[in-house]
């Protein structure tokens, strides 16, 4: 009743369509519940406030799920039905008290997310997968798809960019890694960052692409945008799903073309899923280096393996041994991620693809995360150590100018100086210099 009044007093339906609420408006608001709960009898105080804020979230924000959206804590938020709402803090999951009176308000919460985003869901259309405007990547799908209800998954995304100094401070990486990813960005290597579902590749990308020179024109393709590029010249692409009559959609692939004739200095992909690897590779292959993309895979290997899989999925029928040359002729380095079972997120791998022998395409390990064990804490432990090799490509760092410390390969004194990458200095990163 009181909902019904104040959205007829304020049109606060109208506020929220058109966007975010401003602090005056939402102070309005708040004041205006608290007058017309005080005309409710008995209703005390405590439990007037208690109320109060539960239709504040509800007619501003997000019902019972507004309180997990503003905590900074929580990276992920999955609704399965009305009864089950998990949360993923510190990269481990959690059951939360929070639950919903039934499948209507659940599909309310999902409808007033999706709307102002342009997108709709109905039984002719169960499934959405969209961005939200701070950044956070939406997916619902409904009945009669789900059976448990309505399930609604919200991978939340840091207002601040994460940048190179937290993936160290994270222990995702250690420093000597981030001079040289660092390095490779600005030589204009091509650059695949591989790792499953949760593993941390986008957080990954939007990193390396940061060390992209702010002079470059880059054209990010993404099917959600999630790229947060602090550069001045850059061009966001989105994909855009088909309409009702199946018309009107436009693919990564189709994006990945048109990116072509924009004269980008560099193209960096969300990810690479279909046939658009093919494409990819060719640009790479075609003066478009210094390319960045993700793609799913468990190791360095597969990540080949499945690009040439996606490559056989754009419909052209080439042998193994060609895609396996265009492979290794575009890819130059495979950072692969992974989630360990703490829930850390660590780069394993950094791998160069080293060319063809044969119909097999070379790899070397240059860096890798070696585990020694879990300690008491359930922690994972171990470190991150260079294997030794000094990489193929290293004149083209020389080429492009760019400088390395002499010792950043050198696998004894960093196997001692690299336990988990936690608290390291990235000086070194920001000390990386054009000559």
């Amino acid at each position: 009743m009181i909902q019904s009044q104040l959205i007829n007093e304020l049109d606060t339906a109208a506020i929220v369509r058109t966007g975010p609420l401003s602090e005056s408006e939402q102070n309005m608001i708040y004041s205006r519940i608290l007058e017309l709960l005080a005309d409710e009898q008995g209703v005390g105080p405590l439990e007037r406030e208690e109320i109060a804020r539960s239709l504040f979230a509800e007619i501003v924000g997000f019902g019972p799920i507004q309180s997990l959206l503003d905590d900074p804590t929580i990276s992920e938020i999955m609704i399965n039905g009305a009864k089950q709402v998990y949360i993923e803090r510190n990269g481990r999951l959690e059951l939360t008290p929070i639950r919903f009176a039934s499948d209507l308000e659940v599909m309310h919460i999902i409808e007033k997310i999706v709307t102002p985003l342009g997108r709709r869901i109905d039984e002719s259309s169960p499934m959405v997968d969209a961005r939200t405007t701070d950044g956070s990547r939406v997916n619902a799908v409904i009945p009669p798809l789900s059976l448990k209800g309505p399930s609604l998954t919200v991978r939340k995304f840091s207002r601040d960019p994460f940048k190179i100094d937290d993936l160290i401070r994270f222990g995702t990486l250690s420093r000597q890694m981030a001079v040289f990813l660092a390095a490779c960005v600005r030589a204009r290597l091509n650059v695949f960052v591989s790792g499953g579902t949760g593993s941390g590749k986008t957080t990954t990308l939007n990193v390396l692409s940061s060390f992209i020179p702010s002079d470059e024109r880059i054209v990010t393709i993404e099917d959600a945008a999630e790229l947060q590029l602090a550069q001045d010249h850059v061009v966001t692409l989105e994909t855009r799903p088909s309409n009702l009559e199946g018309k009107g959609e436009i693919s990564v692939r189709q994006l990945v073309r048109n990116a072509l004739r924009m004269r980008p200095d560099r193209i960096v992909v969300g990810e690479v899923r279909s046939g658009e690897a093919l494409d990819m590779l060719q640009a790479m292959n075609t003066g478009h280096d210094g390319s960045l993309t993700t793609g799913h895979a468990n190791t360095p290997r597969d990540m080949l393996s499945r690009l040439e899989t996606m490559v056989l999925m754009a419909g052209m029928e080439l042998p193994v041994k060609a895609i396996r040359e265009q492979v290794a002729a575009a890819v130059d380095l495979i950072v692969q991620q992974s989630r360990l079972k703490d829930g850390s997120r660590k780069i394993t791998h950094i791998t160069e693809v080293q060319g063809m022998e044969g119909d097999v395409i070379l790899l070397q390990d240059l860096f890798v995360y070696k585990q020694t064990g879990i300690g008491n804490d359930g922690k994972v432990q171990g470190q991150f150590v260079p294997t030794g090799v000094v990489p193929k490509f290293i004149d083209r760092f020389e080429i492009m100018g760019v400088t390395l410390p002499p010792d950043i390969f050198m696998a004894e004194e960093h196997a001692a100086a690299g336990a988990g990458g936690n608290g390291q200095s990235a000086a070194g990163v920001t000390g990386l210099r054009r000559r």
